[in-house]
């Protein structure tokens, strides 16, 4: 039975001197960094509050490297590192880590592939536990029973998502989005099967670097035991050939997908490609998408969706920053029979924001929240670990979790205004409505089509 650590209830003043939100500035952690004689690029965080350190090794070793006809591979290597590594199998990896109290986790998105650990500071378990991740990293073996394992499960998961009108909309969405782009590549039961045990190794082999490496640690050590930790876990590794970002994506061309499915609900997306980790326009289209959809029940496009309308319960929109731009996206549900009434509202509602932006309370109210909420997205080891992973990876300034607040507060109507006119167009819009078959009259339920194209908005 895997091991769990206690959860420990942190003094308010505690939680304020680990976070370094205790001033008035609202000062963010102190990042150091430096990069490894393994040339590793390290950031660190000192933290005293819990006997914890948390850390993460990320790869620039994403599922946009997947080849076209092995979609998956990416996702695949980064799940079976723990199959077996060194001369460890799998039960012995899992033992180890339960006898540790460690905790593992880890995943693969468009731009890396991470693993992270969760130890006690003590030195006994903590050495224990970096010596153990360092084999999974350098050494995995890829057993091919547990590869044939795994990949029969992927398989049938994805075979099951496949029945379902949500994870068809997000598949074809994706596709449209970046067709022809890495980021665009969607696993399919071929491509899984496709997969050998050579091609995972090559993988590895190819993009687990430790040049292509950014080492994350948050905890209850000091310095120097961070620079042996990340020397530890990166030496192992080999260097290979560096790490270029992918190209940007070409812009889209407003269409519209139906996806026939005898759901009641429809499942609808709309959204083109957004922006990247770091942009010009990042704070303005933040604060913007607060107002539009990402501010939950006070946002534009649940008060006119949802609370007039009655159309769905609820209705978000996001943007997802990536190396190059990731998805700005809106989703709902609703019944079939109104789909096209809601996908109206929802697309005046857009359209009336870009043009004219936020109210001055609206802006206002969005600052507030994302502001006076932002420590609660640094309150834990693991919260801080993530936002330093991603300084890391992606290169981002050391103080960006300082400045986040005045950047915000910075913000104002004609650089919402402006940003959304300039970077979110109609023309450009990619629509999906996956099912609703089951709520529409039967003339007027989709034909029986994988996809039907009904051409520009």
């Amino acid at each position: 039975m895997r091991a769990s650590i206690r959860p420990l209830i942190i003094p308010a003043l505690a939680l304020a001197s680990f976070l370094g939100l205790a001033s008035p500035a609202l000062a963010g952690p102190q990042i150091q960094h430096w990069v490894a004689p393994t040339g590793a690029r390290v950031h660190f965080v000192e933290s005293r509050a819990l006997p914890l350190v948390d850390i993460q090794v990320s790869f620039a070793a994403g599922t946009a490297l997947d080849p076209a006809d092995k979609a998956g591979l990416a996702s695949m290597t980064q799940a079976l590192l723990d199959a077996g590594a060194g001369n460890l199998d799998e039960q012995t990896i899992a033992d180890r880590k339960a006898d540790l109290g460690a905790q593992v986790r880890g995943g693969a998105d468009n731009d890396r592939a991470s693993l992270a650990l969760r130890s006690l500071s003590s030195p006994v378990e903590l050495d224990a536990a970096v010596e153990l991740i360092a084999t999974v990293l350098a050494r995995p073996t890829f057993p091919a029973e547990i590869l044939e394992r795994e990949r029969a499960r992927a398989i049938a998961g994805l075979r099951e998502a496949l029945t379902k009108p949500g994870s068809l909309a997000a598949r074809q969405f994706n596709a449209a989005l970046y067709a022809g782009h890495p980021y665009g590549n969607n696993s399919s039961p071929e491509s899984l099967a496709a997969i050998s045990r050579e091609d995972l190794a090559d993988f590895h082999r190819r993009y687990y670097g430790a040049n292509r490496a950014a080492v994350a640690i948050v905890g209850d050590i000091d310095r120097a035991t961070a620079e042996r930790i990340a020397v530890r876990l990166t030496e192992a590794l080999p260097q290979t050939t560096a790490a270029s970002p992918p190209p940007s994506p070409t812009p889209t061309r407003a269409q519209t997908f139906r996806i026939p499915h005898p759901s009641a609900q429809a499942h609808i997306l709309v959204g083109q490609p957004g922006m990247a980790r770091e942009d010009a326009d990042y704070f303005a289209l933040l604060v913007g998408n607060h107002v539009l959809g990402g501010g939950g029940f006070v946002s534009r496009l649940t008060r006119e969706v949802r609370e007039q309308r009655g159309f769905a319960y609820s209705i978000y929109s996001f943007l997802s920053p990536q190396q190059v731009a990731g998805p700005f996206q809106i989703g709902l549900q609703t019944r079939g029979s109104q789909a096209d009434d809601a996908l109206s509202v929802v697309r005046q509602t857009l359209d009336t924001f870009i043009a004219e932006g936020p109210t001055a309370d609206e802006l206002q109210a969005a600052k507030d929240n994302l502001i006076n909420g932002f420590g609660l997205r640094l309150d834990s080891n693991a919260k801080l670990l993530d936002h330093v992973a991603m300084i890391g990876f992606y290169g981002l300034a050391l103080d960006w979790l300082d400045t986040y607040p005045a950047q915000v507060e910075k913000v104002t109507v004609a650089a919402v205004r402006d940003a959304w006119q300039r970077r979110i167009r109609p023309d450009q819009l990619i629509t999906v409505i996956a099912g609703g078959d089951g709520d529409r009259a039967p003339d007027a339920a989709a034909t029986p089509s994988a996809a039907i194209t009904d051409g520009a908005n």
